[in-house]
């Protein structure tokens, strides 16, 4: 039944695309960063539109070959925008989160030449955490095989040996293990974040320590809203989402090894955060 509805709201959406916003800002990343959490926060700020089905619609991701209408048919329509920029006299900003956006090696490309002056957020936390409640989510969903995180880490250079060849090559097939095993590959931030800047330039970018939101939210909303230059109507309320648990604690060893294996990258975020990463201080 659920499937059925979503398919009928596609296909409206999709006739109607041509009477719909696009978004002006992303959720570009990082997978298990807090972006939920982040989303629906900003979700409940009136001039802040989600689409229409889901938080995450990952068109430049994994199906680009859907076409624009396809994409747009996934937002609001313009007449309820309208509406809201007449009642609060600000222009409402359509947004979405993909968290695989970051680490795709198109879609930033795509992203820059379909959504002009679009804004981009990124969340980032401690890599090694990342990784750890990354493996735990794929294992949880049926992603992924190995349930041993040291091995499964082991593995990662051989299942995404030539993924990106291969997706440059084929941009319409999904790579199953770079979108679901790169535990480590995706906490290399820094590298993605280069990636990203030429296309759209520092002052587009906001990049968010995922600890700081969840310790002092307040402040990283306000910075949120400043830098999309919407107007302050009150706090959300703030909540945790989609967190998962560990099965068990990891080994001191493997944790250090795992920090030093980041800490060249982690180095290089103090230039996007203005501030050295929080698990590094």
């Amino acid at each position: 039944m659920k499937q059925s509805v979503l398919a009928v709201s596609r296909t409206t959406g999709r006739l109607t695309s041509g009477a719909r916003v696009l978004p002006s800002f992303l959720i570009v990343g990082a997978q298990r960063c807090g972006t939920t959490s982040l989303y629906r926060a900003l979700a409940q700020h009136p001039l802040l539109l989600k689409p229409v089905l889901h938080k995450g619609v990952h068109y430049f991701d994994v199906a680009y070959s859907r076409g624009r209408s396809w994409y747009q048919g996934h937002f609001p329509l313009r007449v309820g925008a309208a509406l809201l920029s007449g009642r609060y006299g600000c222009r409402p900003l359509a947004f979405e989160s993909s968290p695989y956006y970051l680490f795709h090696p198109l879609a930033g490309e795509r992203i820059a030449a379909d959504l002009p002056g679009v804004k981009l957020i990124v969340l980032v936390r401690d890599p090694v955490e990342r990784a750890c409640s990354a493996h735990a989510h794929e294992l949880a969903r049926g992603y992924e095989t190995e349930s041993h995180f040291e091995y499964a880490v082991e593995l990662e250079v051989q299942r995404l040996a030539g993924a990106e060849e291969f997706l440059r090559a084929h941009p319409d097939i999904v790579h199953h293990s770079h979108r679901h095993h790169a535990y480590l590959a995706r906490g290399r931030y820094a590298e993605q974040l280069d990636r990203l800047e030429p296309l759209f330039g520092l002052d587009r970018m906001l990049v968010l320590d995922s600890h700081r939101f969840f310790t002092e939210p307040e402040l990283v909303y306000d910075r949120v809203l400043e830098f999309l230059g919407v107007p302050h109507l009150g706090y959300p309320i703030f909540e945790r989402h989609n967190g998962r648990p560990l099965p068990k604690p990891l080994p001191e060893s493997v944790r250090q090894a795992l920090g030093d294996h980041f800490e060249v990258y982690d180095t290089q975020l103090t230039r996007w955060l203005e501030e050295d990463p929080s698990w590094r201080r």
